[in-house]
């Protein structure tokens, strides 16, 4: 486990879509789609990613369907806002070096 995947623990959901589970344990680090199936998208080790509940990550990956239905680029937008949050966590709390 990666300390990018370790630092999610215990950390809010920054998706907050429709049912959003924010503070709890399910709380992952979900990589930004576009890298290819089961592929990680990421830059010389470097991940491209956000702090995702269950129930966003299942909404972004499409393995289920809100109603109605969230526009593919939508989520696409709200993935990156997520992402740069969570690198500004990340940042702050020492995960990341600049």
């Amino acid at each position: 486990m990666s300390k990018y995947t370790k630092s999610a623990r215990g950390k809010v959901c920054q998706m907050r879509l429709e049912g959003c589970l924010p503070g709890t344990e399910t709380v992952v680090f979900a990589h930004l789609n576009g890298a290819g199936m089961g592929l990680k998208n990421e830059v010389n080790g470097f991940p491209f990613g956000f702090f995702c509940c269950m129930s966003c990550h299942d909404l972004y990956d499409r393995r289920k369907e809100a109603e109605p239905p969230y526009d593919p680029d939508f989520l696409d937008h709200t993935a990156l806002r997520a992402t740069i949050c969570t690198q500004k966590i990340m940042i702050k709390e020492g995960v990341i070096k600049l």
